[in-house]
């Protein structure tokens, strides 16, 4: 696949008086930690290698507010939602695509309350229909052929939105085997960041949940641990340090994996 990919700005489109197919919303994470920065880069090669049309907001983007209000601050959340939801409106944003489990079930379930109506997809969903519509093309072949993969359902992505089999199926067509955890699904295992945990000191308590989680996962054999959130990402990845599996176990956003075999 060609090394060069272009991420243009909305100002930008707007400025050419194009609009794109999506926008996609990078999200916090995916701007300023450095290995979400990399699912980033990975997701906009896909779109640029499927010739998507797409931009995103740049600097005009901000928080989505999600953490704000699973703190408890509904001021905040409004503030910075109201300040979004004038920036979408003005560029007559339409579809949304969004790399964070949190920003997607923000921007769906809770902007349309202050105004803000899109169509908001979780990247998985929309790695499927492209995969489906014939955009992506998969080559035989890749660093991950043949490695054994668990999938770890994030919260906000699973028992919050029911999306299971979206990242299933874009996994299926990898040459992977796929193997479960012991909980799955509707009975899947938070990774311990939810709810704006990832922001603050851990509770008094015998264990860890992302410890708990990861020992799920290492009980499967499997060698990679495939997540759809920035989150997750994190989490399970301290977990498999914790364990000092990092070294025969790694951690991969669904996006990743979709590049190696383009």
């Amino acid at each position: 696949m060609s090394k060069e990919y272009k991420i243009p700005t909305m100002a930008e489109m707007a400025a050419a008086e194009k609009t794109p197919e999506v926008l996609f919303w990078v999200g916090c994470a995916g701007s300023f930690d450095s290995r979400a920065q990399k699912v980033s880069v990975a997701f906009t090669k896909i779109l640029n290698e499927a010739g998507v049309e797409f931009a995103i907001l740049g600097k005009e983007e901000s928080c989505t507010g999600d953490p704000a209000r699973r703190a408890g601050n509904e001021f905040v959340f409004q503030m910075v939602a109201l300040q979004n939801i004038e920036t979408l409106n003005l560029y007559n944003v339409k579809k949304i695509v969004a790399t964070c489990p949190h920003c997607f079930n923000v921007l769906k379930n809770e902007y349309p309350a202050l105004g803000g109506n899109y169509e908001v997809m979780h990247h998985t969903q929309f790695l499927q229909s492209l995969i489906n519509e014939g955009r992506i093309k998969l080559k035989d072949g890749g660093a991950f052929d043949g490695k054994k993969i668990t999938y770890h359902d994030s919260c906000y992505l699973g028992r919050a939105n029911g999306v299971y089999e979206a990242p299933r199926s874009v996994l299926q067509n990898l040459d992977n085997q796929l193997v479960e955890m012991q909980r799955t699904k509707s009975n899947g295992l938070c990774c311990g960041a939810g709810g704006a945990q990832m922001f603050k000191e851990d509770e008094p308590g015998k264990k860890r949940i992302n410890i708990e989680r990861t020992e799920e996962a290492l009980e499967t054999g499997a060698e990679i641990v495939a997540v759809n959130c920035p989150f997750c990402l994190t989490m399970m990845s301290d977990g498999i340090k914790a364990k000092e599996k990092q070294e025969s176990v790694m951690v991969y956003d669904l996006a990743e994996l979709i590049l190696g075999k383009m």
